[in-house]
């Protein structure tokens, strides 16, 4: 008789089992969301982003030997003027791959914030005002910049030359032979240095170039395999477009509510989407100049730089052809919208990025996200946020309260995940 009881018990435990199982039964969310916003929550998982676009222009960026050189050019100081500034003095390989300054700094300040090196292969567009086209165009500017590595572009391929030749010939095939040349020449740079690059040989010249586009393409390739790792807001994500009740519980109940407020009110999904939480676009959202005598033109000038560089996508040393570069074909130069705008960064591990806005204007996120709340006019140009004395065609006043201001600092802090990087 005992033995006929445990096996009822047993019986009707299993049938609970069973039922508690079925998967019409999940317990209930504790977090419920429209379809739109689920449909929303889904599209800025991390892993929406897929794999890294190809860039057509860079026909090496997928070869483990030019990653391996690019990692060793990206942390040689003996590329710069004084031999003590390298891309990673800016672009920190131990934390977010930017120095926390309100202006990058190597041989001297510069004009704007470090941006990082993540998501990179993603964006049409690199710098706060685009004047580049690719990672690998992207890598050569600070090289010669005078406020950064202050290079010269004969000197730099003289280095790579002498110090990398293996292992460049191994990625971009037999080094050019550069003859007797003077110690420093530079299309850009000082009086004598400008005299010099004129001096020398069109054919020189070309040389020079190329070993110079080849070390932006190999730090390209390098970059390339860095990237965001996920962060607790995925697995809220994913968990909420799974009906996962438990995996719900992965963002506070402030966090939620900031989340929301990031979704409605305070529209910032308009510009910050994607699995990259961002648009890829230049706006102008009236951030206050650091110089109110002289505001950074932005978006507006950096069109001309791009249309200009003869590292661009149509130029001679990029690897597409020119059906492949139809960012760059396309770009409207007439848009006086783009007068005061800059680009839209990645809100991914944002948190961990003070401070903020193309100049490092401000120090916290509430900051930012007061400033967003104030809505003030641009200093130059036409701020693209409406105010409630100011109509603005599409757009919506955004009305954020002192609660929602904290709700959404902590569900940006949410965002933050990993850096992935090669070992």
């Amino acid at each position: 008789m005992k033995q006929r009881v445990i096996g009822v018990a047993a019986t009707a435990a299993a049938l609970a089992v069973s039922v508690f199982a079925a998967p019409d039964l999940k317990p209930p969310l504790r977090d419920t969301w429209s379809a739109q916003e689920v449909a929303t929550l889904a599209s800025m998982r991390l892993a929406e982003a897929g794999q890294r676009p190809l860039d057509a222009s860079n026909a090496y960026e997928q070869r483990a030997e030019a990653a391996a050189l690019g990692r060793a050019l990206f942390n040689d100081a003996r590329l710069s003027k004084n031999g003590q500034v390298s891309c990673a003095s800016c672009h920190s390989t131990t934390g977010q791959f930017e120095d926390g300054r309100p202006f990058g700094r190597g041989l001297g300040a510069g004009k704007r914030r470090t941006m990082p090196v993540m998501g990179a292969a993603h964006s049409p567009f690199l710098f706060w005002d685009g004047r580049k086209d690719s990672a690998w165009s992207q890598a050569l500017g600070p090289l010669e910049d005078a406020a950064e590595h202050g290079g010269n572009r004969l000197a730099l391929a003289k280095q790579v030359l002498s110090q990398y030749k293996a292992q460049y010939q191994a990625v971009f095939g037999p080094a050019p032979e550069l003859g007797p040349l003077p110690d420093h020449a530079s299309p850009h740079g000082s009086d004598a240095e400008r005299t010099a690059w004129a001096a020398l040989p069109p054919a020189t010249r070309d040389a020079i170039n190329r070993v110079f586009a080849n070390m932006g393409k190999a730090i390209a390739a390098y970059e390339r395999n860095i990237s965001y790792g996920p962060s607790r807001f995925d697995q809220y994500a994913e968990a909420t477009v799974r009906g996962d009740a438990q995996g719900q519980e992965r963002l506070t109940l402030q966090e939620v509510r900031g989340l929301r407020a990031f979704l409605n009110q305070g529209q910032c999904v308009t510009c910050h989407n994607g699995p990259l939480l961002t648009d890829h676009a230049f706006h102008n959202t009236g951030v206050p100049p650091t110089n109110p005598r002289s505001p950074d033109r932005g978006r507006i000038d950096g069109l001309q730089k791009l249309l200009k560089d003869e590292f661009n996508c149509l130029g001679p040393y990029s690897d597409a052809k020119p059906e492949q570069c139809g960012e760059l074909q396309f770009l409207s130069t007439g848009d006086a919208g783009q007068l005061g705008a800059f680009r839209t960064p990645s809100l991914r591990n944002a948190a961990a990025r003070a401070p903020y806005m193309h100049a490092g204007q401000f120090a916290t996120l509430g900051q930012v996200l007061q400033h967003y709340a104030t809505s003030p006019r641009a200093a130059l140009g036409h701020s693209e946020l409406a105010r409630p004395e100011d109509p603005h065609a599409g757009r919506q006043t955004i009305r954020l309260s002192a609660a929602d201001i904290q709700d959404l600092a902590a569900f940006l802090g949410a965002l933050t995940g990993p850096v992935v990087q090669p070992e």
